[in-house]
This record gives C-alpha cells, structure tokens and sequence, in this order.
C-alpha cells in the first residue's frame, strides 16, 4: 500500500512540473536589408515583453554583424562559441542585460556550428534544450536579408516577424524575402512591424502594400503586427547604447513598442511542428547539412 502511495505522489509530481513548464515560443526576426532598425526593435520588443509578465530570452543570431551588446553598452564575456568548445555551459554563457534581460551574445559561434561532428552536434542540442520551458519567448535575431543562413533561421522558428521601412527598396527587399522563404516552405508565418513611418496612415499604406501582394501573387495572409514612427529619440537611445523603453521611456516610438508587443501576446500563438528548442536546432542543422 505504501508503495503504491508512493508510486502516485510520484506520478502527480511529475504531472506538476509538466504543467509548470512553459510552452516556450521561438520566433524569428528579421529584415529585408539592413539599416531598418531591426536589432533595434528586437531589443526593445524583448524588453516589452517582459514588461507585461513574460520570461524572455534574445537570442544574437546576426553572423556577420552581432550587435545587440553593443545597442545595450555591455560586454558579454561569453558567446556561443564557448558553448561550442564545450568550454561553458548554456546556463554560463546566458547573461543578464537591462532590467535583467536574459540574452546570449553573438559572434561567430554559429558558423563554427557547421563543422561539428554527430556526437557534437548531439551534445549541443542537448544543451540548448534545457532552455525549453523555461522562457515564454525566445527571440532569435537574424541577419538581414537573403542569406542563406537566415533562411534556414526563418523555415526552423514557428513564426517570424518581417521589420520593414516605407522606403521602397525596403519593401521590394522584405517582399523578395517573404516570396523566397515561402517558396521553400509555404507553412512559414510571417508578422510584418513598418519602423520610421511618418505617421500611422502611412504605416498602414505600407503594410497594406504588402499584405495585398502577398495574398496576390503568394496566397499568404502576412498580417501586421503594428507601425513605429519616425523618431528622434530612438537614435539618440542608440548613441547612448541604451534601449530607448528605458533611456526615453516616454517617447513615441517606446508607446509603439510597448502595444506591438501587446498585440503580439493577444494574437494565437501559431502552432507550427518546430518541436521548441530542440527541434528548432535539429531542424536548422539538417538544413544546412
């Protein structure tokens, strides 16, 4: 009898702390071309999140121009390439940026993952999966434009918010984005954020231009997750390295940040079969294989 007792305790732990665990979302974010302010929203974005409750986890994907210390003035003493050498841990290598912030740091860790052995690349999964579950979001922040490695980041996320300006070669670029991602693979969902828009008509017009092209010519909805204008004190937050939610909290464009990322929580998480964390980076190895 005691051990059947036992054996149920057991059984409901177990059932608890599956139920505690979050269902970690992994998103994507990225743009058509650089110079749109997308690391910038990543960053900012991530902090809202966290503001309204939410356990965040920003993620520098950028391989060629990893930024998101710089854009919050610090120094991370440790990347994804320590991760690699099995010289750290994942809990070793997340660091705490403002308001407690838990990000990793880019670099060139992630072209080193390409040339990890099976039984490596076994390890490295293993790792990154303990962070599954324990975030609401991880946030992963691509590099611009068509590359082939921010491709694979999009197809491996659940979903991906496209961060685009009204400037015309902005918008052929996140649509030729769009156009070629879908074309690899039509699950992919997409959210659109029109940054540096004059004023909220314009910021429709643009994501409209989008969103109507996209159900044209590619038979996808790409709804828009919200517009930030133009403004000055967003620069400003840059030069300082401060994100501007904190440096100029009560500028324009932190109002605009702070409803995107409401929205984005009101929105249906979208139920793609990416498997979290795990299977995000199984999925992100066989495609560059």
């Amino acid at each position: 009898m005691n051990d059947q007792a036992e054996a149920l305790r057991h059984l409901i732990r177990q059932q608890d702390n599956r139920m505690d665990r979050k269902d970690t979302r992994v998103i994507t974010v990225t743009s058509g071309k650089g110079g749109v302010g997308k690391s910038n929203f990543s960053l900012n974005f991530s902090l809202a999140l966290q503001r309204l409750g939410k356990k965040v986890l920003l993620f520098d994907a950028d391989i060629g121009m990893a930024n998101i210390d710089v854009l919050m003035g610090q120094s991370s003493p440790y990347s994804l390439y320590h991760l690699l050498k099995q010289e750290k841990t994942i809990w070793d290598i997340v660091c705490s940026g403002p308001e407690g912030l838990h990000y990793i740091a880019g670099g060139s860790g992630f072209m080193d993952l390409l040339e990890l052995s099976e039984d490596q690349i076994a390890r490295f999964v293993s790792e990154v999966e303990k962070l599954h579950g324990e975030y609401d979001v991880i946030l992963f922040d691509t590099g611009a434009g068509l590359s082939k490695e921010t491709v694979k980041f999009i197809t491996a996320a659940q979903e991906t918010i496209v961060v685009t300006t009204p400037e015309p070669t902005s918008l052929t670029d996140a649509y030729a984005l769009i156009k070629m991602v879908k074309s690899i693979d039509p699950s992919v969902a997409f959210k659109l954020i029109v940054n540096r828009a004059s004023d909220e008509r314009e910021g429709r017009a643009t994501a409209q231009k989008i969103s109507l092209v996209a159900s044209r010519f590619l038979q996808s909805d790409i709804p828009a997750l919200g517009m930030i204008p133009d403004d000055p004190y967003v620069s400003k937050a840059v030069k300082r390295q401060v994100p501007f939610l904190i440096g100029y909290p009560d500028c324009v464009s932190a109002a605009a940040v702070e409803r995107i990322a409401q929205s984005f929580l009101d929105m249906p998480a979208v139920r793609r079969d990416s498997g979290g964390v795990k299977g995000f980076f199984t999925k992100w190895f066989r495609l560059s294989r």
